[in-house]
């Protein structure tokens, strides 16, 4: 076994996206081969409705997979294909856009006025670019949880993961999507495919990854109990952790213990053609979706 460097620790950044939701950017519209064959992951999350609730109105997509994990309040979604539907606390989406749809992503605040909830960008392989689209809606009530005995707490949204799957699948990565929770003080090791590329999305509470060397972070000194100690800073919340090869992850959940998503998916290994919503392999596949928008083809008709 071989734990999995730690390449990289980051916050995300705030943006602005949608008729002006405020959000922070983990990743996205950089390089698309870092975190292949995930694009973007964005962690919409606001105390005051005028941030958020004007909302995400009609967009098109195509060639990617959109997933939507809510955690605070309500995304309500409609297509051009006639489909409506509400996203609830603890629901997800995983949309396959394939060939195109046009939608709107609408949120809307719990009795206190809070949203918060995550979606991720998966890349599609050339073959299933311009696939028909579809959608799996899954309630909370549907997605395992699994308790270990020291308390650590694991949803799996999609994959395998202690002897439990989630149940999203046919998805085009062959993706693994867990929200962890590992309490006050404990150390824990995850496993993860060695072909996958990893990454973890801390949102709640403080941990340290490690490599197989050292815990990452900057080392710092601190006084405790009136003596100077070296310590490592730990990552903390909305801090985006990119992993390098190995078979394992290691986490030490801090003082108040810490939430995080832990996702891993194959790479494509493709060349990325991108503008906005759209993602092809070459720059003439993402002109014929402009053209297609413009002269109303770029909704393809159910067979």
């Amino acid at each position: 076994m071989s734990l999995r460097p730690t390449l990289e620790t980051r916050r995300a950044t705030p943006t602005m996206e949608g008729a002006g939701v405020k959000l922070h950017r983990a990743f996205g519209f950089h390089d698309p081969s870092e975190l292949d064959p995930f694009l973007l992951f964005d962690d919409f999350r606001n105390d005051r409705p005028e941030d958020f609730e004007k909302g995400f109105p009609w967009h098109p997509h195509r060639g990617i997979e959109t997933i939507t994990y809510v955690l605070e309040g309500t995304v309500e979604h409609a297509d051009s294909l006639g489909n409506t539907g509400d996203l609830n606390a603890g629901d997800v989406q995983w949309m396959t856009a394939g060939s195109g749809i046009l939608h709107q992503e609408m949120p809307r605040g719990n009795a206190a006025g809070q949203m918060h909830g995550f979606q991720l960008w998966g890349n599609l392989p050339s073959a299933q670019k311009m696939t028909a689209p579809r959608y799996q809606d899954m309630k909370s009530s549907d997605i395992p949880v699994v308790t270990d005995d020291d308390g650590t707490r694991v949803k799996v949204i999609t994959g395998e993961f202690w002897g439990k799957r989630g149940p999203v699948d046919g998805i085009a990565a062959d993706p693994q999507y867990l929200d962890v929770f590992v309490p006050a003080g404990v150390k824990k090791t995850f496993k993860i495919d060695t072909y996958r590329r990893a990454f973890a999305y801390v949102f709640q509470g403080a941990g340290a990854f490690a490599d197989a060397s050292a815990p990452s972070g900057v080392l710092l000194e601190k006084e405790v109990a009136g003596e100077e100690v070296n310590i490592r800073d730990m990552s903390g919340d909305r801090t985006l952790i990119r992993f390098g090869s190995g078979d394992e992850v290691t986490v030490q959940a801090g003082e108040e213990g810490v939430r995080f998503l832990l996702i891993s998916g194959a790479p494509i290994e493709e060349p990325v053609a991108w503008h906005g919503p759209i993602v092809m392999n070459t720059r003439a596949e993402l002109q014929q979706a402009m053209r297609d928008l413009n002269n109303g083809t770029f909704i393809r008709p159910a067979h």
